[in-house]
């Protein structure tokens, strides 16, 4: 009977434990439609963090092999990385948007028509265009330590103001591409606990478009 006792005590124990873990605790992003992704929820628990040997740089490389890109993942802080601020473009990136592209300026809304010349009609376009671009804004975040490479270049739709002539749309994310990086999990319980580095996708944000 006490045997019993002390096997429901530690079973209840353990179950109470991976319950609170669990509220801090995702292995990674959930997918959603609303990017860039959410800050995770961790167990502030360090018995779950990587040890100094487990973050080998050059074993961890080997590990992501292909998958690791400089151009949106970082091993050491950004401040200390070099990059080059590129110059902003002086014309649009691709082609004027169709939508854009096709209007029709020769009448009002109310049918009254109106004559515009070429070269109007050409910078007209050309502001609406540049006025409803929606760029993505890119900024370094922190994924914490149990991420490899720790750093990723996340994607933002830039919204300091209404992309759209009246106001009332703003820019909204319409694309993501995903990188893949090395997540680090846990399985078990205190000193019988397995952790490893499993690969995970993680979704950003490549493309915004003016939206309601």
């Amino acid at each position: 009977m006490a045997y019993s006792l002390g096997a429901l005590l530690v079973y209840v124990f353990v179950s109470i434990h991976l319950g609170v873990s669990q509220h801090f605790f995702r292995l990674r992003p959930s997918p959603s439609e609303h990017l860039p992704v959410p800050d995770l929820k961790e167990d502030p628990d360090p018995e779950y963090d990587p040890r100094e040997q487990d973050l080998a740089e050059r074993t961890l490389r080997k590990k992501l092999g292909s998958n690791f890109d400089p151009n949106y993942m970082s091993i050491t802080h950004p401040w200390l990385v070099n990059l080059s601020t590129p110059e902003p473009p002086k014309r649009l990136p691709g082609p004027m948007p169709i939508e854009i592209k096709k209007l029709d300026l020769s009448e009002t809304p109310y049918g009254r028509r109106v004559k515009v010349g070429k070269k109007a009609r050409r910078k007209f376009l050309q502001w609406l265009w540049t006025y409803t671009y929606c760029p993505v804004v890119y900024t370094w975040k922190d994924l914490g330590v149990r991420f490899w490479p720790r750093y990723i270049k996340e994607g933002n739709c830039f919204n300091e103001r209404s992309c759209s002539f009246p106001e009332g749309m703003f820019c909204k994310p319409v694309k993501s591409i995903t990188k893949t990086f090395l997540r680090w999990y846990c399985q078990g319980f205190l000193k019988q606990k397995y952790c490893t580095w499993i690969p995970v996708q993680y979704p950003v944000i490549s493309e915004c478009k003016c939206s309601c």
